[in-house]
């Protein structure tokens, strides 16, 4: 075997393409699995319209306040708080900011959603189980700019470290189990023919709601 084939070799084994022994080490992928496969590509090598595409999809998936996911087999609920900076590629306004605790929900930014422009950055609260993560979430990489950490159990040093590492590590795995979950839904059929007119109608007000979210009694409970 000549360098070059060897180098290739080698690179496929390190992108785990293939096994110590050369054969593939997956079975062929069916044609959602290869969309599926193709969306995190595109996520990963920072293409923003798909970042804010699922950071806008989390804005309208939490509101009801039901879990938008599971991990672990544990509910979780995300909830967008505070600073919302929504972004777009044409027209008059290509970027919005909105503050307040309820300011994501508002009817300002669903009406800048359905006028184009989508979520770049987003602060939200993810609740898993007990623990509560807050977290700041920029489109164009997914990067974790700002986080604060449920309250630490131990009291010696060391130990401390070894948690805040370990509870590092949770809240990595939750952003990726939502990135995993919106990549599901991203790559299917549904897509086109049912989320996305879902979110236009969300983004319009033209949802007949039975009852109140959660959300909102919050937000009405603050105006008396």
């Amino acid at each position: 075997m000549g360098r070059r084939e060897e180098a290739r070799a080698e690179a496929a084994f390190m992108r785990g393409d293939v096994g110590i022994d050369g054969a593939a080490t997956e079975e062929k992928q069916d044609a959602a699995e290869v969309e599926r496969g193709k969306a995190r590509e595109a996520l990963l090598r920072g293409r923003t319209y798909l970042g804010r595409e699922f950071l806008t999809w989390l804005l309208w998936n939490s509101e009801s306040g039901e879990p938008v996911t599971e991990y672990e087999k544990v509910g979780l609920t995300v909830l967008l708080v505070g600073r919302i900076v929504l972004k777009g590629v044409s027209g008059e306004v290509n970027e919005l900011s909105a503050k307040g605790a309820m300011a994501p929900y508002s009817e300002q930014v669903k009406r800048a959603l359905d006028k184009g422009l989508l979520v770049h950055q987003a602060r939200m609260l993810l609740t898993h189980g007990e623990r509560a993560f807050e977290v700041s979430l920029d489109a164009e990489f997914l990067d974790i700019r700002a986080a604060k950490l449920p309250a630490l159990m131990s009291e010696d040093d060391d130990s401390q470290l070894a948690e805040r590492l370990a509870l590092t590590e949770q809240l990595s795995a939750l952003v990726n189990a939502l990135v995993e979950a919106f990549l599901v839904v991203r790559a299917g059929k549904a897509w086109t023919k049912q989320v996305v007119p879902a979110m236009k109608a969300w983004m319009r007000g033209e949802e007949e709601r039975q009852k109140l979210t959660p959300i909102q009694r919050a937000a009405n409970a603050r105006k008396r």
